[in-house]
């Protein structure tokens, strides 16, 4: 027997559950994309076409290469929703179960959240708040392991942004406070 065939298996206690009740097979994912990636190919088309998608005598107009590529992207769509209607196969697949799901969720959620929050509270306060939050709620990790952690990765990355590049980041009122 060979090294190659050699299998290492890893329980993960944190897997979803196998019986999971399915939410959304992936026929409908597939035409979901599809027709959010063709109503995105028809509105760059139109701006494209609307700026001047033809060539005159200087050479392309500025929507000439934008507008062709909006084509090749509504003909790609179309190509995938009539594939999700012909395929048999893919109509009783599960793309995602709800185990899955939350567990997705649970990462989406507090990315989303740290996004709106950046707008109020600045990139550094935000960026603390996700580390110490994923490290503590997430990975079950020790608070003062997580918020020395998150304090360490945002002081870093003060310093190495907005002190040593000088790049201009999101700042919020603790940053004001503090005269940054």
């Amino acid at each position: 027997m060979s090294n190659t065939d050699i299998e290492i298996v890893v329980d993960d206690p944190t897997a979803p559950e196998d019986n999971s009740p399915a939410v959304v097979s992936n026929r409908i994912v597939d035409v979901v994309v599809s027709l959010l990636l063709l109503a995105l190919a028809v509105t760059l088309g139109w701006d494209n076409w609307r700026t001047g998608a033809s060539w005159d005598s200087t050479g392309p107009q500025p929507g000439y290469f934008p507008f062709y590529l909006a084509v090749i992207l509504g003909a790609a769509s179309l190509y995938g929703l009539v594939a999700a209607f012909v395929s048999r196969r893919e109509a009783a697949e599960v793309f995602v179960t709800r185990a899955q799901l939350r567990r997705v969720m649970a990462v989406f959620v507090p990315t989303l959240l740290f996004c709106l929050v950046t707008q109020y509270l600045g990139l550094y306060v935000a960026s603390f708040l996700l580390i110490a939050g994923f490290m503590r709620l997430i990975g079950k990790i020790a608070l003062w392991k997580s918020l020395l952690t998150a304090f360490v990765f945002t002081a870093v990355m003060f310093v190495t942004f907005d002190i040593v590049f000088d790049v201009i980041m999101p700042k919020g009122p603790l940053e004001a406070a503090l005269g940054r």
